[in-house]
C-alpha cells in the first residue's frame, strides 16, 4: 500500500489530459484525477488492481461511455466519485437538478459497476443494488439530438424568434393595446334562467 500512495503522490496529482504513463503501472490499487480538465475522450490502461479513483470536476458528460469502458479497464474497482462533472446530474453542476436526477444516476451507475460500495463519497445501500437490478438498465439519459430546425435557430436567433404575443406589442416601449374582434352573438337559448320567464314578461 505505501509503495501506491508514493507512486499516486509524486506522479498523478499533476497529471493533465496525457494519461499514457499510467500503462506502467498496472499494480496501482488508487488514482486521484481530480480538476484535470479530462473529458469523454479518457482512456485508461488496463488496471486490474485498481479500486478507488476519483474524477471530480472534470468535463466529462458522457456518462455511459465512461461507465463501460471503467467496467472493461478497472474490474476490481469498489469506489468512484464522479462529483463537479455534467455527467454527475446534482446541484453542484446544475441547479435545474434535483435528488431525483441524482437517485436515477446512481441507479445507472450500480447497473454498469455493480460492484461498488461507494459512489461520489457515499455508500452503496442493499436497496440501491437491488433497485439497480430491477430497474438500472431504464435509466439511461438520453441527450435529445439537434434537430434541422433548431440548427437554423442558432445561426439566425434574431430572424427566427418565436413569441406568442402579436407584431403590435412586442415591443417593450410600446403600451398600445392590441384590440381583437369576435363575430360570436350571444342569444341566450342556452340559459337555463331562461326557462322561468314567460312571454308575457319580456
Amino acid at each position: 500500500m505505501r509503495a501506491s500512495k508514493r507512486r499516486r503522490q509524486g506522479i498523478f496529482h499533476n497529471f493533465q489530459r496525457s494519461l499514457e504513463g499510467l500503462s506502467a503501472f498496472r499494480s496501482l490499487e488508487e488514482l486521484i484525477l481530480d480538476n484535470n480538465l479530462l473529458g469523454d475522450d479518457l482512456v485508461l490502461p488496463g488496471l486490474p488492481q485498481l479500486h478507488t479513483l476519483t474524477l471530480n470536476k472534470n468535463r466529462i458528460t458522457d456518462l455511459e461511455c465512461l461507465l463501460d469502458h471503467l467496467a472493461e479497464v478497472t474490474p476490481a474497482l469498489e469506489y468512484l466519485s464522479l462529483l463537479g462533472n455534467v455527467a454527475c446530474p446534482n446541484e453542484l453542476v446544475s441547479l435545474e437538478k434535483d435528488e431525483e436526477d441524482y437517485k436515477r444516476y446512481r441507479c445507472f451507475v450500480l447497473h454498469k459497476l455493480p460492484n461498488l460500495k461507494f459512489l461520489d463519497a457515499r455508500k452503496v445501500t442493499r436497496q440501491e443494488r437491488e433497485e439497480a437490478l430491477v430497474r438500472g438498465a431504464f435509466m439511461k439519459v438520453v441527450k435529445p439530438k439537434a434537430s434541422s430546425g433548431d440548427l437554423a435557430a442558432s445561426a439566425f436567433p434574431e430572424e427566427h424568434h418565436y413569441t406568442p404575443l402579436p407584431s403590435a406589442s412586442r415591443e417593450l416601449t410600446s403600451h398600445r393595446g392590441v384590440l381583437g374582434k369576435c363575430r360570436y352573438v350571444y342569444y341566450g337559448k342556452n340559459s337555463e334562467g331562461n326557462r322561468f320567464i314567460r312571454d308575457d314578461q319580456l
